[in-house]
């Protein structure tokens, strides 16, 4: 006996892919084109979405030009949008060695608090091996169960 097949409808996922230098100046770039490109699939500025999206690609390029920077080398910001579903962002760098994973800093530390936002925004994140050198820091967001917590009662 053979089960019903049953077909999802078919979803376009639009992706955007930008390579940026691995300077201060490149991380903000990467920022800014992630909220215009938002813009462009109609997720407009200043939105819920479009805020979370320009604080994680926000965090994760200032960690690849901070952390993950290596001398001539650039870093790759990869968007991909299944609308209404999910929103993915890749943030890859050629430097392959992983950092551990996030600690709570001491309250008069200036730093370290980056990876807890991203944690605290994303619905999952994890940090994935690049072939063939360096990491991707992959954050994303489910659009549809943030709607529905969203429009729950």
């Amino acid at each position: 006996m053979t089960s019903p097949v049953t077909r999802e409808p078919a979803v376009t996922v639009r992706v955007f892919t930008q390579r940026f230098s691995s300077t201060p100046r490149g991380a903000r770039l990467a920022r800014r084109l992630a909220l215009h490109q938002l813009d462009r699939w109609r997720l407009p500025y200043g939105s819920e979405t479009s805020d979370v999206v320009g604080l994680l690609v926000a965090e994760l390029a200032a960690n690849a030009v901070t952390h993950g920077r290596v001398p001539g080398r650039d870093f790759e910001l990869t968007l991909s949008y299944a609308p209404g579903l999910r929103l993915r962002i890749d943030v890859s760098d050629t430097r392959g060695e992983r950092r551990p994973a996030p600690v709570a800093p001491g309250p008069l530390d200036e730093g370290g608090r980056g990876l807890l936002l991203v944690e605290a925004l994303a619905t999952r994140w994890a940090v994935l091996d690049r072939v063939p050198v360096g990491k991707t820091v992959r954050a994303e967001l489910d659009l549809a169960a943030r709607r529905a917590a969203r429009d729950a009662p």
